[in-house]
């Protein structure tokens, strides 16, 4: 069975679950701000390994202290769904001081 897009409203009850994410155009977002590039590096590291066994993929953007994600559901035609919600709550029980304590 194919991925459906969420709805509005799911989205909204959603992300009330993940402080820090936001939909920004047609794509679910968050940026972390870490003690250092070694830091974000590492939590680069954690999220590929996350991704990987998803199979599902954001983009991911590394800084010197931060790092962003952002992902939809190409399958979906480029809509937020419940894989992007998973994802997402996947890097947050990874991040330090995000849920990781």
């Amino acid at each position: 069975m194919p991925t459906q897009p969420l709805s509005q409203k799911e989205i909204e009850d959603r992300l009330r679950e993940l402080p820090g994410w936001s939909v920004e155009g047609d794509r679910l977002s968050r940026a972390y701000r870490l003690g250092d590039h070694f830091a974000a590096t590492a939590l680069v590291v954690h999220v590929a390994q996350i991704q990987q066994e998803l199979d599902h993929h954001s983009d991911l953007t590394l800084g010197y202290n931060t790092v962003a994600l952002s992902v939809n559901t190409h399958s979906a035609g480029g809509t937020v769904t419940e894989k992007d919600f998973e994802l997402a709550e996947r890097v947050e029980a990874v991040a330090p001081g995000h849920g990781a304590n």
